[in-house]
């Protein structure tokens, strides 16, 4: 998230593993939205795999899983946020808008004394 010339970004570790992140989120709310692992990769633009990789990450650091999956055919194919990744994501976005704040604080506002509007152009 950018909040002026200022990129937040809230990573949440298990172990080596990223259990969630921006685009963990994201991912979370597409799921959400398409009812599928496969339509929210394609509404965000990335493979299957590459979110069906994200979502088993995911699964593998909480505890229940996040996603719901429903193999086969029929009309209860697909996949689910649980009432878990629910809950994730809702604390994970609440992180987000409180981080935001740092931006109010006097420490940014020194930083941003010294920053300046676009980099110098290159030798």
């Amino acid at each position: 998230m950018k909040v002026g010339p200022l990129w937040l970004k809230i990573q949440i570790a298990c172990g080596d593993a990223l259990a969630m992140g921006p685009g963990k989120a994201d991912l979370l709310e597409a799921i959400q939205s398409e009812g599928s692992i496969s339509a929210a990769g394609r509404a965000l633009g990335m493979s299957y795999r590459r979110a069906w990789l994200l979502v088993d990450e995911m699964n593998r650091c909480f505890d229940p899983p996040l996603v719901d999956t429903v193999k086969g055919g029929g009309l209860d194919r697909g996949s689910k946020v649980s009432p878990t990744g629910k809950a994730v994501l809702e604390a994970y976005r609440e992180m987000e808008r409180q981080a935001s704040a740092v931006a109010d604080q006097p420490a940014y506002a020194r930083l941003q004394g010294f920053l300046r509007s676009a980099p110098l152009p290159t030798d």
